[in-house]
């Protein structure tokens, strides 16, 4: 889910991957209606994806929305514990797809803010920062990421963002 809303919503400054800690052998045909329904239909090429054996360092962040801890990797980690919507009702799973879409939009808005920040001081002709932290392009991210409530474990895949151009 986060990896087609991110591609629906944010292909402009996401180039997003989507790979499973535990990945399911297909993606059911429930989650590919769910997403349908609300608008971001996933692709009928994509396919769960493992985790294992990709080359982290290679991504600027990772966000893990799954219960499960990822291979160590030196990139940044965000992690929110979603529970798993394949197992729920049908209101549950949207509000599990709502909670996924809420997170890949401030993602979203953090990265376009981010980009509109570095052209600024481009014009400006102020060097640019080793490094750019999430807060600082959209500081109520972090406060939005503190303050969520941690919830039942899931098996929900990991989303791993790769390094901009």
């Amino acid at each position: 889910m986060a990896e087609t809303f991110a591609r629906h919503f944010g292909s402009d400054v996401i180039e997003p991957y989507s790979a499973g800690v535990v990945p399911a052998g297909r993606i059911s045909s429930r989650t590919r209606s769910m997403m349908a329904e609300c608008g971001a239909p996933l692709s009928p090429e994509q396919a769960p994806k493992a985790i294992r054996g990709m080359d982290l360092s290679q991504f600027d962040l990772i966000v893990n929305l799954s219960e499960y801890g990822i291979p160590q990797a030196t990139t940044p980690v965000i992690r929110r514990t979603l529970a798993d919507p394949i197992a729920v009702s049908d209101e549950s799973f949207r509000e599990v797809r709502a909670e996924v879409e809420k997170i890949v939009g401030y993602l979203v808005d953090h990265f376009r803010r981010a980009r509109a920040w570095h052209a600024q001081l481009e014009r400006a002709a102020v060097p640019k920062p080793a490094t750019t932290r999430l807060e600082m392009a959209n500081p109520e991210i972090s406060k939005w990421w503190a303050t969520r409530p941690q919830q039942a474990p899931s098996k929900y895949p990991v989303t791993v963002l790769p390094k901009a151009a």
